[in-house]
């Protein structure tokens, strides 16, 4: 089975979460970090992000 990839809109509109709050959890090793998917392009894979989203404060320990 094959996980969906999210584009940054999509994880924004999920999470409630800004652009910027995203990348400087991702620093923190608070949130998902994203895979590159071409030259210029990110993604979230959604198996991650559903994780994060039943429990975001374990998601230091599980990452």
């Amino acid at each position: 089975m094959s996980d969906r990839l999210l584009r940054l809109p999509s994880v924004v509109e999920t999470t409630g979460l800004s652009r910027r709050t995203i990348y400087r959890k991702m620093d923190c090793g608070e949130f998902p970090r994203s895979v590159q998917i071409s030259a210029n392009a990110v993604a979230w894979r959604q198996s991650d992000i559903d994780r994060w989203i039943e429990n975001p404060l374990e998601w230091r320990g599980a990452a």
